[in-house]
């Protein structure tokens, strides 16, 4: 997981999240990661279109972002 975040701070790539958010929800986003320290990361959030934090212990998968068909 740490290798693909920090890909994508060093390639400036998008990247596909679920998290689990303060209220137990699970959501899928899509995100740039700005920065990362040992507790959570500082990423542009594509689903809110605003900088956002994230607890890493809350994340519960990463990988890249899949291409759509047609797209």
């Amino acid at each position: 997981m740490k290798n693909m975040i920090m890909r994508s701070i060093q390639n400036k790539e998008k990247i596909e999240m679920i998290y689990l958010s303060e209220d137990n929800q699970a959501t899928q986003r899509i995100i740039r990661v700005l920065k990362i320290n040992n507790e959570m990361i500082i990423a542009y959030c594509y689903t809110r279109r605003t900088i956002r934090t994230f607890k890493l212990e809350n994340i519960l998968s990463i990988g890249s972002v899949r291409k759509r068909m047609g797209a």
